[in-house]
């Protein structure tokens, strides 16, 4: 799974996050999970019509099979809830990628081993991070 942040939920943002995620997977998905959001939807039609998915791509709409995903993201509300929003989308964005590295750091998601500082306390592994 993979996060973008945009301005908009509309076609083009849904299409930038579809491609980023299909470009980090490596490969194109078989199975795409969308919630009854329109946008998302028409995005995906338009990708398969412009080839830029496999018009094999199955397409399921539920908001109950994206459950263990929107699980992910409970930390990351539970972190922004209390700050009652953001007033600049690009302090959203800094913050956002702060808490989404925390989280792939925890997960073991994050690859340390260029780093050089396995079996290091969270601290270290933070600053190590935070400065490469």
């Amino acid at each position: 799974m993979d996060f973008r942040l945009s301005r908009r939920r509309d076609v083009a943002a849904a299409k930038a996050f579809i491609s980023k995620a299909t470009r980090r997977q490596g490969s194109a998905p078989r199975t795409i999970t969308l919630d009854g959001y329109p946008a998302s939807h028409r995005a995906v039609r338009e990708m398969k019509e412009d080839g830029l998915l496999p018009a094999g791509t199955k397409l399921r709409s539920s908001k109950y099979l994206n459950n263990l995903i929107e699980q992910d993201h409970r930390g990351v509300k539970a972190r922004t809830g209390p700050m009652l929003g953001f007033k600049r989308f690009k302090t959203a964005a800094i913050t956002l990628a702060g808490i989404e590295l925390m989280r792939r750091i925890y997960k073991r998601q994050f690859n340390l081993g260029k780093l050089h500082i396995e079996g290091a306390t969270t601290p270290a592994i933070w600053n190590a991070v935070l400065s490469a």
